[in-house]
C-alpha cells in the first residue's frame, strides 16, 4: 500500500473519533460568546459614549502595539484561505455520500475561528487609531494570494501545522491582551484572552488528532512531524503585503514589531517545539524504521539547535512606517 493510501485509511480509522473531538473541544453556537458581547451595542442610547471611551482608552497603547493588533487581525480574517486549504486535505470530504466527520470538523472549527476576525476588525474600526482601508487592502492581497505553508494534502503535516500555529496564535493574542490591560484598556484586555482561550482549546483538538495518528502510524507520522520542522512553520502573517507592495513583504518588519514588544518571540518557537515532542514523547516510540529514526534524532536535537541560533538573532530598533497605522502622537 502507497505511504497516501496508508495516510487516507488512518484518517477513515480515527474518523469516528471525530464527533467526541468537538464535543471535547468546540463550544456549542448557542453557548459560545460572539462579538458583540464585547462591542458598543449600536441599538443602545449610549452607543456614542462607549465609542468615545475605547477612542480615549486606545491612545494609550503604542506604534509597535498597534502594528501587531493589525497583522493579527489580518490573519484571523483570511480564514477562507484556510477552510479552502484544509477541505483539501487528503481523507476530508465534504461531497455528497462521501461527506464525513473530518469536513464537519474543519466547518465547525472555521465558524468559530470566524468570530475572531469579526471582534478584532470592528474594534480596530472603532479605536480610530489605524487607517482601515490600508488594512482592508491587506486583508484582502492575503485572501486574494493565498499561500503554500508546505503541507501540500498531507493531513499528518496539516495537523502538525495546525498544532504549532493555533499555539503560537494563543500566546499572541494573550500577551497582546495582558498589554492592554496593563495600560487600563480592560475590554481589548478581556477580548484578547477570550480569543487565546479558543486558539488553546483548537491547539489541544489539534494536538490530539496528531497523537491518534501516532498511534496508527508512527514512522510516517514522525517523518512528517521532522519534514515540517526542517522546512520551518511558515505562519499565515509570512505572506503579508500592504497596498502596492509584493507578497510577504510587510512580515518582516511586522516580525520585527513583535519581538521587540515580547508578542511572539524567536524563543516561543522553540518552547511550543519543545512542548510538542514532549506530548507526542517523541523519545520513547518504539518500533521505528530507519527513516523514522532518523526524523526523530533530528527533532530530539533541534530545540538546543534553535536555542544557539536564537542567542545569535538581533533585531532592529528602528520602527518602519507601516501605511497600517498613523504615527502622529505615538511611541
Amino acid at each position: 500500500m502507497s505511504a497516501k493510501n496508508i495516510r487516507i485509511e488512518v484518517m477513515k480509522a480515527i474518523e469516528g473519533k471525530v464527533d467526541g473531538f468537538i464535543e471535547s473541544f468546540l463550544t456549542p453556537i448557542e453557548s459560545i460568546w460572539q462579538p458583540s458581547d464585547f462591542l458598543p451595542d449600536s441599538q443602545n442610547e449610549g452607543f456614542l459614549s462607549e465609542v468615545e471611551q475605547i477612542r480615549e482608552e486606545s491612545k494609550e497603547m503604542g506604534y509597535d502595539f498597534w502594528v501587531t493588533m493589525v497583522a493579527d487581525t489580518v490573519t484571523e480574517e483570511a480564514l477562507p484561505t484556510y477552510e479552502s486549504w484544509l477541505m483539501d486535505v487528503e481523507g476530508i470530504d465534504q461531497h455528497g455520500e462521501n461527506k464525513n466527520g473530518w469536513s464537519k470538523w474543519v466547518r465547525q472549527w472555521t465558524a468559530e475561528e470566524n468570530r475572531h476576525g469579526d471582534v478584532l476588525n470592528k474594534y480596530l474600526y472603532l479605536s480610530g487609531r489605524v487607517n482601515m482601508r490600508e488594512v482592508e487592502i491587506t486583508t484582502q492581497h492575503l485572501i486574494a494570494d493565498g499561500f503554500d505553508i508546505g503541507t501540500d494534502r498531507d493531513p499528518y503535516k496539516n495537523f502538525v501545522y495546525t498544532s504549532f500555529q493555533e499555539l503560537a496564535t494563543n500566546i499572541s493574542h494573550k500577551r497582546v491582551g495582558q498589554m492592554a490591560k496593563k495600560q487600563g484598556n480592560k475590554l481589548l484586555g478581556k477580548m484578547c484572552t477570550i480569543i487565546a482561550g479558543d486558539e488553546m482549546r483548537h491547539h489541544l483538538a489539534y494536538r490530539e488528532f496528531v497523537k491518534t495518528i501516532f498511534d496508527h502510524d508512527p514512522n510516517q507520522m514522525m517523518t512528517a512531524f521532522a519534514d515540517m520542522m526542517k522546512k520551518k512553520i511558515v505562519m499565515p502573517a509570512h505572506f503579508l503585503r500592504e497596498s502596492g507592495g509584493s507578497i510577504g513583504t510587510a512580515f518582516e518588519n511586522f516580525s520585527n514589531c513583535a519581538q521587540r514588544l515580547g508578542v511572539y518571540t524567536a524563543q516561543d518557537y522553540i518552547d511550543i517545539l519543545s512542548k510538542l515532542n514532549d506530548y507526542w514523547e517523541i523519545g520513547t516510540i518504539r518500533a521505528l524504521n530507519d527513516e523514522a529514526e532518523k526524523a526523530r534524532d533530528y527533532l530530539m536535537k533541534l530545540p538546543a539547535r534553535l536555542e544557539r541560533i536564537s542567542e545569535r538573532m538581533q533585531f532592529p530598533e528602528d520602527q518602519y512606517r507601516f501605511k497600517w497605522v498613523e504615527a502622529n502622537g505615538m511611541i
